[in-house]
């Protein structure tokens, strides 16, 4: 048993100090000999391979990076001091090489579950102490990720980006085309109208030309920056991919695991930057010739005005397209733990093969997986649920009405596992995140939230002279739209609260889904029909109709699928999800 004056061998050396006396032999704790204080040995750290006192021995224990390392206790540790290796903690993998983002000399080593951050130790010492949060060490947990459906999700979405910004800048060069065809005609019209008068016209024409020119610059410089910025980042996507490919390849799977949480939050920067080319507006224009210059073009200054077609883009781009729907069949989401017909209030994508719903019915959350088109797993809530929306490829929260609560789930071995709880203020129903923020629809009074991941409320919007049953919500870059059943409409606001647009052409709005391009999807659930309402609330098309009481809805931009649940009170419907295929 080591005990203070204890003589090690003279072929170790101390950590701070060379053995050059009788005093220096002896055993101290080596961590707080490097700070010049030395203590009686406890035990020994073999991972570390240092004595330790008995307050860095306890302490050792707790340390969320050194709580897994073996300890050994007086009786069984060294009876010398053993030198320090390069690396304190021998087992650590050479992968961990990746330099954290806000402490720019030290690693990444720590995964936090709770917040979706890549860690330092100066992250876990400084931010995630606190119990609530469940932080690994990758190298425990890396193992996993290679070949995993996240890995796939991840490299899909990577890929998908990829190919929305290559077609952007398709888009870009046909309204460009478009605009431009426009102009020449208005030049056409110009040079038509200038025949059919004097030759005094001549400089107003030239003015005017010269003002469909300035259009046609500013076009191609629009669509020159698009092209730029599309094909840069499409590079950079490019990159991204195919170094994950490689580190999957060469199995380096704690790098693979850092570039796959990288990539995944540049995804959401890449749509960001993505929504920010589709609300991008390129005028049209008509040339209008000045009747007043037919006859008294002697006292007019002007030959005439360059119209501009006033649009908005994000809903023009669904406007054209011309929709086709196709059924392709149904899902049964009854099990054998159900002891009622399946109620889906609401659901949410995580993958274009995971869908996730709400079975208001039976208590449930469920997984469902759309290529075996079965329920994989179902998790029995204590309460109701209402409704669900997505937070990360792993994470949703689920709102409990009853309960004025909001409850955190997350997926891990493809089982549902609930997480930690949020109480708030109110009948929550529906909710829908972005970036980070929650916004929760209450009813009793009617009322929105929008929170932050923590629970806390950043902004409260009265619901008065605004909506009065808002069930059902969603959201996306620039606006959140609220379905309401009392006033029968699909109302429209700004994330300062602002009302900027309302449709009141539906009979009974029920669940609601946004596509990509701006396009509301909204079941009506009495008149058994799905509408299509433009970005901005001026226009709708009845896409799909018969469909037995649609309730709630879920697009998948990738596979171009729309689900749908049905509220008939009759199991041969309401236990299926019904899918249909968009082209």
């Amino acid at each position: 048993m080591a005990v203070p004056g204890k003589k090690a061998s003279k072929q170790f050396s101390s950590s701070t100090t060379s053995m050059a006396s009788d005093e220096d032999l002896q055993i101290y704790c080596q961590p707080c000999d490097e700070e010049g204080t030395r203590l009686p040995v406890h035990g020994y750290c073999t991972d570390c391979k240092e004595h330790l006192c008995k307050t860095c021995f306890i302490a050792h224990n707790k340390n969320r990076l050194s709580k897994h390392h073996k300890l050994q206790d007086a009786t069984n540790m060294p009876q010398v001091l053993q030198q320090l290796s390069t690396s304190i903690h021998t087992g650590q993998s050479d992968d961990l090489t990746s330099p954290c983002l806000k402490h720019s000399k030290e690693l990444i080593k720590c995964y936090c579950h709770d917040h979706v951050e890549l860690l330092c130790s100066v992250c876990v010492t400084l931010e995630h102490q606190t119990t609530s949060c469940k932080v690994d060490y990758i190298p425990d947990i890396s193992g996993d990720i290679l070949d995993s459906k996240e890995y796939q999700v991840i490299l899909n979405a990577v890929n998908t980006t990829s190919d929305k910004f290559q077609q952007k800048v398709e888009d870009v060069k046909k309204m460009t085309y478009n605009s431009n065809s426009f102009v020449k005609e208005s030049l056409a019209a110009i040079k038509k109208f200038r025949q059919e008068i004097n030759q005094r016209l001549d400089e107003l024409e030239r003015q005017t030309e010269h003002a469909a020119n300035v259009i046609q610059q500013e076009n191609n410089k629009h669509l020159k920056a698009a092209e730029t910025t599309c094909e840069d980042i499409t590079k950079s996507l490019k990159i991204s991919s195919d170094k994950i490919k490689h580190l999957n390849t060469t199995k380096q799977a704690d790098t693979l695991f850092i570039n796959l949480k990288l990539a995944e939050n540049k995804m959401k920067v890449m749509k960001e930057k993505l929504l920010t080319l589709l609300s991008f507006d390129i005028k049209e224009y008509n040339f209008q010739s000045n009747d007043v210059i037919s006859n008294l073009f002697k006292t007019e200054k002007s030959l005439g005005t360059l119209i501009q077609k006033t649009f908005n883009t994000e809903s023009q781009s669904v406007l054209i397209k011309s929709r086709q729907s196709s059924r392709e069949g149904e899902i049964c989401v009854e099990t054998s733990k159900d002891e009622y017909v399946c109620f889906i209030t609401g659901m949410t994508l995580l993958a274009p093969d995971l869908l996730i719903i709400i079975d208001y019915a039976n208590n449930a959350v469920k997984m469902v997986d759309t290529s075996s088109q079965s329920v994989s797993d179902q998790l029995k809530l204590d309460d109701r649920p209402w409704d669900i929306t997505t937070v990360t490829s792993t994470e949703f929260p689920v709102t409990l009405p009853d309960k004025q609560t909001i409850q955190f789930i997350s997926i891990s071995s493809n089982k549902l596992i609930m997480k930690h709880t949020v109480k708030v203020g109110g009948d929550c129903y529906g909710i829908s995140c972005y970036q980070g923020k929650f916004v929760v629809s209450f009813l009793n009074p009617a009322k929105l939230q929008i929170l932050d991941m923590n629970g806390t409320t950043l902004k409260t919007i009265d619901g008065k002279n605004i909506f009065k049953d808002p069930w059902f919500i969603t959201c996306n870059r620039s606006s959140i739209y609220v379905s309401d059943c009392d006033m029968k409409a699909i109302t429209k606001l700004n994330w300062q609260g602002d009302m900027i647009g309302s449709y009141s052409g539906i009979r009974t709005p029920r669940g609601m889904s946004l596509s990509d391009d701006g396009t509301v999807f909204v079941c009506d659930l009495v008149r058994e029909v799905i509408q299509e309402i433009s970005g901005d609330c001026c226009i709708r098309k009845e896409m799909m109709q018969d469909l037995k009481n649609p309730y709630a809805i879920c697009w998948c931009e990738e596979t171009k699928k729309l689900y749908y649940s049905a509220k008939k009170n009759d199991e041969k419907y309401d236990n299926f999800l019904h899918t249909y295929k968009l082209s």
